[in-house]
């Protein structure tokens, strides 16, 4: 048995879909069943989420692997980023230390370091600590800027592309990063799964084929949508305070945050570039081939 976190994600929904086409027993952990559409009535539901450690150790039992693929980029409503990403983790580990679980399997960031400005990156250093002093075989992948065709974050461009010029922050013009596909990591993390490294501990790190600023991931995103706009740079400073008042005000439904926004202005590079994915037999697509520019 396999226990998914984020199954409902950019790569965990990826990742679902390969194990149910190969009838791998999975259980994922959730919080609302629903979201994983036609997918719920082929896998075994543990109720719960990472703001709830009683509910992991129903969701470990007899698992022999835990792919641990859920974080957050924003506080939720009863668990702040750190919680999620950070703590939980721990919490995680020690569950299925507990349980007997073999193998260890969890999505992190390139960058992460514990005084990164991201709260999400500094979350992730936090976990990938936990997740290198545990007594399970553990495997760790270290992703670039992660994406997916009508993710959240290509939706909000979307949404922007309707004004005549788009706002950029003047640290997304200096943040760069390397791409990659949430089908692509998913297919890196099924290639973990078929493996058995001999080795307790050991990291991937996982880059698309192309080095973008965010600035210019932007440009291609547009003309992917057939909607090139002029971008125009505003003071980093302007955009965190003002996204910060306005998450205040719009809480949980907001369509994007300061965190999130600090993300993308973020370095997220690999020095070995595609070598990672490729080791494992996966070759990242270009951007523009996933996204039809």
């Amino acid at each position: 048995m396999l226990l998914l976190t984020g199954a409902t994600g950019r790569v965990g929904s990826a990742l679902l879909r390969r194990l149910v086409a190969e009838r791998q027993p999975v259980r994922c952990l959730v919080r609302d069943p629903r979201r994983l559409g036609p997918d719920r009535v082929r896998v075994q539901i543990a109720l719960g989420d990472l703001g709830d450690p009683a509910s992991f150790r129903h969701a470990v039992r007899g698992a022999r692997t835990v792919v641990h693929l859920a974080a957050t980029e924003r506080d939720q409503p009863h668990a702040t980023i750190e919680e999620v990403g950070g703590v939980a983790t721990w919490r995680l580990l020690r569950a299925a230390e507990r349980a007997g679980v073999e193998h260890f399997v969890f999505l992190s960031a390139l960058g992460a370091t514990p005084h990164h400005r991201a709260r999400m990156l500094r979350a992730k250093a936090l976990a990938e600590d936990a997740v290198a002093g545990s007594a399970l075989r553990t495997t760790t992948l270290r992703c670039s800027f992660v994406y997916a065709p009508g993710d959240r974050r290509l939706a909000l461009l979307d949404l922007l592309s309707l004004l005549p010029a788009v706002p950029v922050t003047g640290g997304m013009a200096r943040a760069r990063s390397q791409p990659v596909w949430a089908g692509d990591v998913a297919d890196c993390v099924a290639a973990v799964l078929a493996r058995e490294d001999a080795s307790q501990h050991v990291v991937h790190e996982i880059a698309g084929p192309e080095t973008f600023s965010h600035r210019d991931l932007v440009e291609v995103a547009l003309r992917a949508r057939g909607r090139p706009r002029r971008l125009v740079a505003l003071p980093s400073g302007v955009i965190l305070r003002g996204l910060g008042g306005y998450g205040t005000l719009a809480g949980p439904v907001a369509f994007t945050t300061r965190d999130e926004a600090d993300l993308l202005g973020s370095t997220m590079l690999s020095a070995a570039g595609p070598a990672g994915a490729e080791a494992l037999g996966v070759h990242p697509r270009r951007v523009a081939e996933v996204l039809g520019a």
